[in-house]
């Protein structure tokens, strides 16, 4: 142990030294800033005087009336110059008033005292070095006992006598020498007393077995020996005598063992010199002597561990308890002194940290018992023990409310044992063990926020809700770690859930029961991951998931409901996304997210195993939208509708492309269709309940267009016909019927008809749009896009709800996108022997009617499309797609016929190039007429540019690259409508000026 003796040593030097080097350079650092008080002092004081003698100096003589003020003699702490009695005069001949503040003289502040400087000297001499030599005295006598008695120098009798002798002369000499001008000798004598009959008596207990004097004896013998120390301490208010006997009791054991492991009486000894310190320290308030008193039990401890368990073989049988009581015992003592200090209103931060150190220590020693295998085998031993030290730490938080993080901080270091010893030792024998403790900390870590808040009054961090969570976490290893899980898992995990509800409620936060579902449907998708090819043990695995998804939707809508009605925010209608910590958010995602998760596992069951019959799955899925529709309808939780649909899609589609058989197609294709008819016939069973309501209806209107595609890939795989076109119009009709309804029963004044309106609609639209792309193809789809886009327009202007507006704006966008910059377009058909007339002419031509037809119907006052007027976009894209059918009619007339994908070419062919020529100023000229008329100057700036493009190519690439005929042609055309162009604007330009001249010589209006 000579490291350990180095260490306390060192230790000991530290705590007597640096204290008063601290107190040194606190002394001076006082006595720096009380000089440069004075000092400030005494420079305001000057400046007060002088200015008080320079406006005494420059005030105006006033009338020969008023007498000068004369000084009134005050108390020497204050002087005034008071005015005498002035004679009345009148009020316009007085002088100004004098101001107050130059009648007051400022009194004299009072000097503050100068401290003197410290004697470096004395303090060296007189202190310091007497401090250092009581310890030095010590420790050789110390040493030479310890010499003395390994080669037998002096008879054991002579020995103990000499040493009491030594110890008791040194008691007496200080208390005599305890006057004023010897108190730091006697202060050094009677720690050094104290120091040695601490050694004597422990080597007699050590060295001789009780040969002197018995057990009981002895330790009388040593409490009164501590009772001595901390009375003279007390005595003679040296906090020193205490430290040096403090010292001198953790360095006796240290330097008197002789390896031999007696732990009952080194541990009893501790105990006794740590009540007597706290006990000094609570008396004199001393506040350094539990931080010194906690250090040295700590190190005592680990000195004793590193000496004595192994070889000791302490993990072996019940010795290992001997450890468990040292480290327990020790941190209940720290913790009564933290209780008993409470009581008297004197708590410190020192005390409670020394209590925390100790508490810190024990949970580290369950840390250090964990890797030996014959204690990792008994998991209820270690879990007692840990829960003990976690349950004196819980205390210390009760007794100190400013430790609050110390709950946190155990909690989590306790959960983080019984994880290390899940990964490592657990089995299926012990499972239940575990389980049964994972319950108990759950509960203890979710009661203790609930006794903190009620006692403080306070609210607590969300930290202090998270254990619950952790417990499943710790059930979460048994999942992945063991072979075969026991069925009792399950009935815990509900047990732990319904504690985070229960800790929810009470204290007015969400958050665990997000926790705990998300860790719960977690654990449930690991178990259902093992679930083999052959499904084994599916049915099972869904009836667990059904009834956890069931419990979560029920519990998590009755929570959220709970909390809103209590807060008063039920009044709000809050979105699915927010601040996840706002309860009105909470209130919405919680119960989305509990009917959103199962159906995740779910699609995780349809990837991973074969599922040709899809009922067992469906048919949880279908009892979970009609809880799901159930919570809607009790709770108004208007978005769970939508949460389902979009969960349902997701399983179905999973399902179809994953495990579908043409077949075997009647049972998904009723699937889909009662799924659709759930999710479309909901609002309209309740229609009085959602009359004023939009989130229930979008879904009943969506149902169908989402189901749409899966129900017309079914029969096309399944029943391939010639008229598929009739399956959007089996779509069409459900739509058109909820229409009908919702216009005979939905209130003209309800501020949800136009959306309800809108939504059916625009359902019933696009089906109808989509008979011409399924019954044809590939050029239809894009007709059927033109003709909805221009539908949903002119159902805008009868049920004027915005969505509609931009729902068509955007289709047709999409129309010019996918005709004017799709190539692919080009390539679909070959080209006819028909010019002109051809499938280019209606599909370009019904897109350009459409796009001017949409910014007719949205003429103004409903142009605006997100703040924006649409009506130059439209007219812009439809003008632009009318110029392309041009060209490409163009293009298409002097192509070969059969050919492949049409091509543009300008070079080759005089008429076509002399038509192009012709066909662009024609546009051009037509662009100019319609932008005179409608005066509108961007439509004329394009004419104009159009203008100036067919004149350069007829000079650059005409002029030379055309034939003579052609070129005469061309130039003439293009001749022509430069000039009649040049004429239209003229006359557009004179009708311009002639109306400005007339507004100039109007009169102005009065």
């Amino acid at each position: 142990m000579e490291p350990l003796i180095l260490l306390l040593v060192g230790f000991l030097i530290l705590i007597v030294a640096l204290p008063f080097v601290a107190i040194v350079k606190a002394n001076a650092a006082k006595r720096s800033v009380d000089v440069l008080l004075a000092r400030l002092s005494s420079i305001e004081d000057d400046l007060h005087t002088l200015g008080q003698r320079e406006a005494f100096a420059t005030k105006p003589e006033g009338p020969a009336s008023a007498i000068p003020p004369t000084v009134v003699t005050v108390p020497p702490q204050l002087s005034v110059i008071a005015p005498a009695p002035v004679r009345e005069v009148p009020k316009e001949s007085q002088p100004p008033p004098i101001p107050q503040e130059l009648l007051e003289a400022k009194a004299p502040r009072a000097t503050i005292p100068v401290r003197p400087p410290i004697d470096w000297e004395q303090f060296m001499g007189a202190k310091l070095f007497a401090w250092i030599g009581g310890l030095a005295l010590f420790l050789g006598v110390a040493f030479f006992l310890k010499y003395s008695f390994e080669h037998n120098l002096i008879p054991p009798e002579l020995r103990v006598a000499i040493g009491f002798t030594v110890g008791v002369s040194l008691l007496v000499g200080g208390v005599l020498l305890r006057r004023k001008e010897n108190a730091v000798t006697a202060q050094t004598l009677c720690a050094t007393g104290v120091l040695v009959l601490y050694t004597v008596t422990f080597a007699c207990r050590s060295y001789y077995h009780f040969a002197f004097f018995g057990l009981i004896p002895t330790f009388l013998l040593m409490t009164l020996t501590t009772a001595v120390a901390f009375l003279l301490a007390v005595r003679l208010n040296a906090i020193v005598v205490a430290i040096l006997g403090l010292a001198g009791g953790f360095l006796t054991p240290v330097l008197l063992s002789t390896g031999q492991d007696r732990p009952l009486g080194l541990f009893v000894y501790i105990a006794l010199l740590d009540i007597g310190l706290l006990a000094v320290a609570q008396r004199q308030q001393w506040n350094v002597l539990p931080i010194l008193g906690a250090a040295g039990t700590a190190l005592t401890q680990i000195g004793w561990i590193e000496t004595f368990f192994v070889s000791e073989k302490y993990f072996a049988g019940n010795k290992v308890l001997v450890v468990m009581a040292i480290f327990a015992v020790f941190q209940a003592m720290f913790l009564g002194a933290v209780a008993s200090v409470k009581r008297t209103d004197k708590m410190n931060r020192e005390l409670s940290g020394s209590a925390l150190g100790l508490a810190a220590g024990a949970m580290l020693s369950a840390f250090y018992l964990l890797p030996f295998q014959t204690l990792g085998q008994r998991p209820a031993l270690l879990f007692s023990y840990i829960f003990l030290v976690d349950l004196g730490l819980l205390t210390l938080t009760l007794l100190d409310a400013k430790l609050i993080l110390v709950e946190a901080l155990a909690g989590l270091a306790a959960f983080i044992f019984l994880g290390a010893w899940t990964s490592n030792y657990l089995t299926r024998h012990n499972l239940y063990t575990a389980l049964a403790f994972y319950f108990v900390f759950a509960l203890f870590h979710a009661a203790t926020p609930l006794a903190l808040q009620r006692l403080r009054r306070t609210t607590l961090p969300w930290w202090c809700h998270a254990f619950p969570a952790l417990a499943l976490v710790l059930v979460l290893m048994p999942i992945f770690k063991l072979t075969e899980l026991s069925i009792l898992v399950w009935p815990f995990m509900l047990i732990v859930d319904l504690l985070a509800l229960v800790l929810a409620v009470t204290t007015a936060t969400l958050l665990p029961i997000l926790a705990v579902l998300l860790l719960t449907l977690l654990a449930m998708g690991a178990w259902l991951f093992r679930i083999p090819r052959e499904l084994t043990g599916l049915p099972t695995a869904l009836f667990l998931l059904g009834g956890f998804a069931i419990f979560f939707l029920v519990a998590t809508a009755w929570a959220c409901r709970r909390l809103l009605a209590a807060s008063g925010a039920q009044a709000r209608v809050p979105s699915l996304f927010g601040n996840v910590a706002d309860p009105a958010h909470l209130s919405v995602q919680l119960p989305a997210l509990s009917a959103t998760l199962p159906f995740l596992l779910l699609i995780m069951v349809t990837l991973r195993l074969p599922l040709g019959n899809p009922s067992a799955v469906f048919g949880l899925a279908l009892l979970l939208i009609a809880l799901l529709l159930g919570m809607t309808e009790i709770f108004s939780l208007d978005v769970l509708p939508a949460v389902g649909l979009v969960s349902v899609l997701a399983l179905e589609h999973a399902w179809h492309f994953q495990d579908f058989d043409p077949t075997r197609a009647t049972l998904p294709l009723t699937w889909y269709l009662v799924f659709y008819a759930v999710f479309s016939v909901f609002p309209f069973i309740f229609h009085r309940r959602f009359a004023g309501k939009t989130t229930p209806w979008a879904t009943a209107a969506l149902a169908g267009p989402l189901h749409f595609y899966l129900v017309y890939q079914l029969i096309r795989a399944a029943h391939p016909n010639s008229v598929l076109g009739l399956v959007p119009a089996a779509f069409a009709l459900p739509s058109l019927a909820g229409l009908c309804i919702l216009v005979k029963r939905t209130p003209l004044h309800s501020p949800a008809r136009n959306a309800q309106l809108a939504l059916f609609g625009g359902a019933a639209l696009f089906f109808i749009t989509l008979i011409f792309p399924i019954q044809f193809d590939r050029q239809w789809i894009t007709v059927g896009w033109a003709l909805e886009g221009a539908a949903l327009c002119w159902l805008f202007h009868r049920v004027p709800h915005p969505g509609l507006r931009v729902a068509g704006v955007g289709l047709l966008v999409a129309v010019f996108a996918r005709l004017a910059l799709n190539p692919a377009v080009l390539s679909y058909h070959p080209r006819a022997a028909a010019p002109i007339f051809n499938w280019y002419l209606y599909t370009y031509g019904i897109g350009t009617v459409c796009l001017f037809a949409g910014a007719r119907l949205l003429a103004p006052p409903r142009e605006l499309v997100f703040g924006r007027n649409s009506l130059p976009l439209l007219y812009t894209l439809g003008t632009v797609l009318a110029f392309l059918l041009v060209n490409i009619e163009i293009a298409d007339y002097f192509s070969v016929s059969g050919a492949g994908a049409l091509t543009f070419q300008f070079s080759g062919n005089f008429g076509r190039d002399m038509s192009y020529s012709i066909a662009w100023g024609l546009f051009a000229l037509l662009l100019l007429i319609v932008g005179i008329r409608k005066k509108s100057a961007p439509v004329r700036y394009a004419s104009l540019g159009l203008l100036g493009v067919t004149v350069l190519k007829l000079f650059f690439h005409d002029l030379s690259q055309l034939d003579q005929l052609y070129r005469i042609g061309a130039f003439i055309v293009v001749a022509v409508i430069a000039i009649l162009a040049s004429f239209l604007y003229q006359r557009f330009l004179a009708v311009v000026e002639k109306n400005n001249e007339a507004k100039s010589t109007m009169p102005p209006t009065p």
